[in-house]
């Protein structure tokens, strides 16, 4: 607080106050915040591959087993029914293999083992319903502001590939979600994400190139991004290319590395001649920033050393009781903290095998029963009969053919 107060005098402010903002917290564990889900489907297999890990082939194998629930119209909501599906995919294999290709078992297993992995890092809780509704990051408050929507991390942190992936969903469906809107003079919303490089750590050349086309598609959908990292060497430089705003704080030169980052900072910004950038971005002080924003005309401004205002928020960590009182004060408490289980993937493809099963036993019987006492028939069972109208009817129950977006997820 002392150094905000020594701020505001050195920058004369007038009527400087602290502020609260309407403000709404997510939590993909539900600890800290309304439970942020997904669904299996929503993700895709392309997110999906990536955040398992997943080498070439089990990334083939586990596109063909969303393409085939897709084809049969069976959701894929949680981990249980992307489970069932390869399990389901595995043991068909055969019947499957002329119109998909090939399924490796062992790509299934090491699949299967994957999930596993991610279900001890408490992956299982984000997937399932009720799904995150975009517009509920949206919301105006009775004054017309928009909330900040803060996504409680400390421990989705310690599974950084959980939090990429997450984020980079996001990202995914507001671009399939939102309408053009061309170039607005003031976006809808804004994006901020910390520790930016983990969304580009190991990612494959496919999900790379896709992640650009959505950073230099989105502005027309009325989002703003900002990527936060601490050296601009983590961003690939086709992404860093489409970044128009830049917001650059002190940089040290400790090491050899540190310095190549001077330099690719330096590098990144519109040159001003009256401003040596390498030298002045060692030389910031706390509350100062290198600065260049787009102009009017859409070319990036030239580089400025500029102070950064203080915030009028709270300064320090909210204690957890503060926390709960905002929670439960949303309008969409309640909504997002009651779990949703409906019947997809898990369900159906179970309800298949015991209908399976049970024509199994009653050819069995019926075979037992003709050899005790032979009889030529050619009438079909009745469980037979009832079996087999009943596993083409499950096949058909949802019919529609699933469609997905650029990142592989659902588009509407």
């Amino acid at each position: 607080h002392a150094k905000v107060a020594e701020r505001v005098g050195l920058l004369r402010l007038e009527s400087f106050a602290y502020q609260a903002m309407p403000v709404q917290f997510w939590d993909v564990f539900g600890e800290r915040g309304h439970p942020m889900r997904t669904t299996i489907s929503e993700m895709g297999p392309l997110l999906l591959s990536r955040l398992l890990n997943l080498n070439e082939t089990q990334a083939g194998v586990l596109t063909l087993a969303f393409r085939i629930a897709d084809d049969e119209g069976l959701l894929l909501l949680d981990l249980k029914d992307l489970r069932q599906m390869l399990l389901h995919v595995a043991e068909n294999a055969g019947e499957y293999r002329t119109e998909y290709g090939n399924v490796s078992a062992a790509s299934v297993g090491a699949i299967q083992r994957r999930l596993l992995e991610l279900e001890e890092q408490g992956a299982e809780e984000l997937f399932g319903e009720p799904a995150l509704n975009l517009e509920d990051l949206l919301q105006t408050d009775s004054q017309g502001r928009g909330l900040i929507n803060v996504l409680a991390a400390q421990r989705l942190m310690r599974a950084p590939r959980l939090y990429a992936t997450l984020l980079l969903w996001m990202l995914s469906e507001l671009f399939e979600t939102l309408p053009e809107v061309g170039d607005p003079d003031k976006p809808r919303l804004v994006f901020f994400f910390d520790e930016a490089h983990l969304l580009f750590d190991e990612a494959p050349p496919a999900l790379l190139e896709k992640i650009e086309l959505v950073v230099r598609l989105i502005r027309s959908k009325g989002v703003g991004v900002y990527f936060v990292t601490q050296n601009p060497m983590d961003l690939p430089d086709s992404v860093l290319g489409q970044l128009g705003n830049r917001v650059q704080h002190a940089m040290r030169a400790f090491t050899p590395r540190d310095q190549r980052a001077v330099k690719a900072a330096a590098e990144t910004f519109r040159v001003n001649p009256e401003l040596d950038v390498a030298r002045v971005v060692t030389e910031l002080n706390v509350g100062e920033a290198l600065v260049s924003f787009l102009e009017r005309k859409g070319a990036p401004g030239m580089v400025q050393r500029a102070w950064v205002l203080p915030p009028r928020s709270r300064l320090g960590t909210l204690e957890l009781p503060a926390l709960e009182r905002l929670v439960r004060g949303s309008l969409i408490f309640g909504h997002y903290e009651r779990e949703v289980d409906r019947e997809s993937a898990f369900e159906i493809l179970n309800a298949r095998r015991k209908l399976l099963a049970a024509e199994q036993e009653a050819r069995e019987k019926e075979r037992v029963e003709q050899t005790a006492k032979p009889r030529a028939s050619n009438r079909q069972g009745l469980v037979e009969s009832f079996a087999k109208s009943a596993i083409r009817s499950i096949g058909s129950a949802i019919g529609r053919r699933i469609v997905r977006g650029i990142l592989g997820g659902l588009s509407c």
